[in-house]
């Protein structure tokens, strides 16, 4: 019996897209994205297709992607959420977000 290698045509990893994360292929949707939607907001698999376009076998390669690859993409999508909150740490508001927070009652 020969065992072939399950398919990858969906996902796509290059360097001058996404930062080297891996998407779906043909899109700017990283793998990441598609698992922050479904795991943790909570949006099955088909509306995450139809909300964005995206072939249905897309999606769940996608999340077959990320199952293989769940440390390696948790671990950067972490250290990505750090880096953008010392951003916001080391930066001063704009005008905008100045006055978006004073219409909310932030300040």
């Amino acid at each position: 019996m020969i065992t072939q290698p399950i398919s990858t045509e969906h996902i796509a990893i290059d360097s001058d897209y996404c930062f080297g994360k891996p998407r779906i292929a043909g899109t700017r949707m990283s793998v990441a994205a598609i698992a922050q939607m479904y795991l943790e907001m909570g949006q099955s698999l088909e509306d995450i297709a139809i909300k964005y376009n995206l072939p249905l076998a897309a999606v769940h390669g996608a999340m077959a992607y990320y199952y293989d690859h769940q440390q390696e993409i948790d671990h950067h999508s972490l250290e990505t959420e750090r880096i953008v909150e010392r951003m916001r740490l080391n930066n001063a508001p704009s005008k905008f977000q100045k006055r978006w927070r004073e219409i909310r009652g932030e300040e």
